[in-house]
């Protein structure tokens, strides 16, 4: 802990807290309509949330549907009505997992795979663009914060981690 003091002490938030609250919100406002864009470009019939789908199967490869439920702290029914769309479009392939004859595996297409990695060349190179004043040590730092504060589980004393 670099701070004794706390979010929730006597006097409230500090300003370290209410300055990381806005640059959240302008970040995520910004994340949710970038991420319609990349959507669409992958497929214009892709729901937005169904990007970070195709990410996790590119990057893991071939999983159970129940584990990517779990990676995304979503339901399995919610789960499973994402990959049925993602599947009737073509970019995921669903196959009975050899280990459990009631669970599916879950891998990308061809198609699926041509698709995310063109966007996903697109997008790379937007964040290059976009960071290219930065040191590379900030990139790098900006990175490792990120997985952080992306970690699920708890965060400290009566934390529950990221929202």
């Amino acid at each position: 802990m670099h701070d004794s003091g706390t979010a929730d002490g006597p006097g409230g938030p500090g300003p370290e807290f209410l300055a990381l609250e806005h640059e959240l919100a302008v970040f995520l406002r910004r994340a949710r309509a970038s991420s319609v864009e990349v959507a669409r470009e992958v497929h214009p019939d892709l729901e937005p949330a169904a990007y970070g789908l195709l990410l996790r199967l590119a990057d893991a490869g071939q999983q159970r549907a129940t584990d990517l439920a779990a990676y995304f702290g979503i339901g399995r029914a919610t789960m499973s009505r994402q990959l049925r769309a993602l599947e009737s479009l073509g970019l995921v392939a669903r196959e009975p997992d050899p280990d459990d004859g009631r669970a599916w595996l879950v891998s990308l297409t061809p198609e699926g795979r041509e698709r995310f990695t063109r966007i996903r060349e697109a997008r790379r190179a937007r964040y290059v663009r976009r960071l290219a004043s930065w040191d590379r040590g900030e990139i790098a730092e900006l990175a490792r914060l990120l997985h952080r504060l992306n970690e699920p589980g708890d965060s400290g004393p009566g934390g529950r981690g990221p929202a």
